[in-house]
């Protein structure tokens, strides 16, 4: 998704020549019909695993040119190579068409599926550039990667097509959207008048993310809302993407639009925690244009809901009609809860009949750790109906967090996730665990960078005289500061809370230079910046129940690029446990 402080560049008009007869036709909308149609219903189910295959390559590509796939660099154009050598090997009309205007002049990747009108098209489009800081493989190989996937599975179908499907991967959206302008002003008027439809698809993978929809209410988004209404997901409009990626410019040419995303650097409001999981207050993808967008940045469950939808709305909008298979899905309530040795917890599975008739689903789970056992009650049932979940844990069950997979099994094989944490009995030891958490005592049991943690009047404690001033010096630097923190086990509430303050030099407003990181272990639990300048301390708190009855480390890393300072104080940090 590219920076708002991007403008879209000029482009000028080519012609690119598309399988279609001349005819004189404005851009018209899909007819508003029932969705989804029959048809969908009975579409593939697009194998999450084949998808990270290709984020796999694409972080290859990135690691062996230079760490990132800019528009314009080897690992762009490594980048063309290798979707186009995938897809001309499943029977594709492929097309590399030249963006001449783009600042980084690059080829735009267009492939059709050589069946259906020609002037009856629905299109699918993902930019494939990122940007210099990093591989770039939520943003937007994520996307990327669901249309290739999703591209290969057409073709190995196979099946009657009613439309002609195209896709399309863009060259410089991170720029300004501009392979897909120019691509948009190379159409002539018959041409745009023929696609019925374009759908986008940019980070679809965010870890921290939400299930939003371009148009959500429309009629071109109604089988991508389908699908996921199918789910229980009730995703929302995609406000942060407005204007942002490349259906922007399909829709000033008047063109219908829609597509998925699961959010970039914007907050995830309490409401959407939830409803969807995750973090409240925190960017739904914590790693938005950095260094650490990489395969580890991948939120594999919308991944899979993604490329599934993609295919759900592929069935519906351009497959030929016929008899449905028979079909559900399976879906678990709460997605996560805790359990202590010795107790059990439950939740509902609830199926659903997505095509076809009603059948008999029986119910599993994997991934169970060693002292865990899940039953249902009942064991099976017919789609559309539910079970209730129980999961129990002796008394010597192994602590931690833990991903179970619930499978419900029928004519097909239809799975659902769910997060269990295992803590350990007997009453909870209350209290503030965090060692020198006001910085008076000297720096143990701190670990720090020299000079962190200080008394400097230049930037005042909170209280005391003591915090801990990370960055600040006005060129490129790193400065870390953590601590390891064992959190007991049995109690209900870990709340982790620290004030900071953060003013900068830096005078944009738009972007974020400076970056201070807070994580718990590997997972980050959100990052600040220049763009989060304020007067005085503010205070930040986050709950850590998921990491009861384990040793962590807490640690806070700030990042100052070359020039114009930014401060990032912290003090009086604690974790209260009751």
């Amino acid at each position: 998704m590219k920076r708002r402080t991007l403008a879209i560049a000029a482009v000028t008009a080519v012609t690119l020549a598309l399988a279609a007869p001349p005819a004189s036709a404005a851009p018209t909308a899909r007819p508003a019909t029932a969705a989804p149609a029959v048809a969908a219903l009975a579409a593939p189910d697009v194998q999450v695993a084949n998808v990270q295959a290709h984020l796999a390559q694409f972080q290859s590509i990135a690691t062996s040119n230079g760490g990132n796939r800019r528009a314009g660099s080897a690992g762009y154009t490594a980048s063309v190579a290798y979707v186009k050598s995938k897809l001309q090997a499943a029977g594709y009309t492929v097309t590399e068409q030249t963006c001449t205007s783009c600042t980084y002049q690059g080829n735009n990747v267009i492939a059709e599926w050589p069946q259906g009108p020609t002037t009856d098209v629905v299109m699918f489009g993902a930019h494939l550039d990122g940007v210099a800081a990093g591989p770039g493989i939520n943003d937007n190989g994520s996307g990327s990667s669901v249309l290739l996937e999703n591209a290969l599975v057409l073709a190995q179908q196979n099946p009657t097509m009613s439309k002609r499907v195209r896709f399309a991967w863009w060259n410089g959206e991170e720029q300004g959207l501009q392979g897909s302008k120019f691509y948009v002003n190379s159409l002539t008027t018959a041409q745009k008048g023929y696609i019925k439809g374009y759908y986008n698809f940019d980070m679809v993978a965010s870890t921290n993310g939400g299930y939003f929809i371009n148009r959500v209410t429309s009629t071109t988004a109604a089988p991508l809302k389908a699908y996921w209404d199918s789910l229980g997901l009730s995703p929302e409009e995609n406000t942060e993407g407005q204007g942002r990626s490349d259906d922007y410019s399909f829709q000033q040419a008047g063109i219908p639009t829609s597509g998925y995303a699961m959010g970039a650097s914007a907050r995830k409001t309490s409401a959407q925690a939830s409803k969807w999981g995750g973090t409240a207050n925190a960017a739904y993808d914590p790693c938005y244009h950095s260094s650490c967008d990489t395969t580890s940045n991948i939120n594999a469950t919308g991944l899979n809901r993604s490329a599934d939808g993609v295919a759900y709305a592929i069935w519906d909008l351009a497959v030929g009609g016929g008899t449905p298979t028979n079909d559900f899905s399976v879906a678990v309530s709460p997605t996560s809860g805790g359990v202590t040795r010795g107790g059990s917890t439950t939740a509902t599975v609830s199926t659903a009949t997505t095509s076809g008739s009603a059948q008999t689903v029986a119910l599993s789970a994997s991934g169970a750790p060693s002292g865990v056992s899940v039953s249902f009650s009942p064991s099976s049932v017919t789609s559309g109906g539910s079970a209730t979940m129980t999961v129990s844990a002796s008394s010597s069950a192994s602590l931690g967090t833990f991903t179970l997979t619930v499978t419900g099994t029928g004519s097909a094989t239809r799975t659902a996730s769910y997060t269990v944490t295992v803590t350990g009995t007997g009453s909870c030891t209350g209290g503030q665990v965090i060692g020198n958490g006001s910085f008076e005592s000297g720096t143990t049991p701190w670990t720090a960078t020299t000079g962190v943690i200080t008394n400097s009047s230049s930037q005042p404690a909170r209280t005391g005289s003591y915090k801990a001033w990370l960055n600040g010096n006005g060129s490129t630097s790193t400065d870390t500061l953590s601590q390891s923190v064992t959190v007991p086990a049995g109690c209900s509430s870990y709340a982790l809370a620290f004030y900071l303050h953060i003013d900068t030099t830096e005078r944009t407003t738009t972007v974020a230079y400076d970056k201070l990181v807070v994580q718990v272990g590997s997972t980050t639990l959100a990052t600040y910046s220049n763009l989060n300048k304020a007067t005085g301390y503010t205070l930040r708190s986050f709950d850590l129940g998921a990491y009861a009855g384990q040793t962590v480390t807490l640690k806070f890393t700030g990042t100052e690029d070359s020039s114009l300072q930014t401060s990032f104080v912290i003090d009086d940090v604690t974790l209260q446990v009751s």
